[in-house]
């Protein structure tokens, strides 16, 4: 049915297509897991620490993060906005844990111990089957970026597919 140029170039047409579509997800991994070094993990430790010290150092290099990057306010939801995606809450919260545990530095243990657990409370939620888990916005690795990222697997997507579809043909 087609000339054998005509379906090599649809076989190389069609895993150039696959390979270009794994960018954006592999994108939107790496941002994920720079978060999650530079950000979320820090947020963890200070929910895990045994004293006031520890938990002020990790937050305060979370805020580092969430401050050069300018993680401070709007949502990161694309279509409507629902405050569990409330970037601008989720970050005063954590200003006013690192407040806390400022105010509680000579504090009496029983405080800095209740301080602790205010700001672990904060810090994460029950996750169920999961376990504890880290509240943070859905979204927020690759916030403000969120709408980019959503057309940019769609078309992700449509190149999987469109790649796949070609490949078929070149074997059909």
């Amino acid at each position: 049915m087609y000339s054998k140029e005509k379906s090599s170039f649809l076989l190389v047409l069609g895993v150039i297509l696959i390979i270009v579509s794994l960018i954006a997800p592999t994108v939107l991994i790496v941002k994920n897991i720079q978060f999650n070094q530079n950000c979320g993990g820090y947020l963890k430790q200070a929910a895990d620490a045994n004293t006031v010290e520890i938990a002020h150092d990790r937050i305060c290099k979370a805020l580092d993060y969430i401050e050069k990057n300018n993680l401070k306010s709007g949502y990161t939801s694309i279509l409507w906005k629902t405050e569990d995606e409330n970037v601008g809450f989720w970050y005063e919260n954590i200003k006013a844990c690192k407040n806390e545990l400022e105010l509680c530095k000579d504090a009496s243990q029983l405080e800095k111990t209740n301080v602790l657990m205010k700001v672990r409370e904060t810090l994460t939620d029950d996750g169920g089957q999961d376990g504890t888990i880290l509240t943070v916005p859905d979204g927020i690795s690759r916030y403000p970026y969120n709408t980019r990222c959503c057309f940019l697997m769609l078309l992700s997507l449509v190149f999987c597919f469109g790649g796949a579809f070609m490949i078929y043909i070149y074997n059909d």
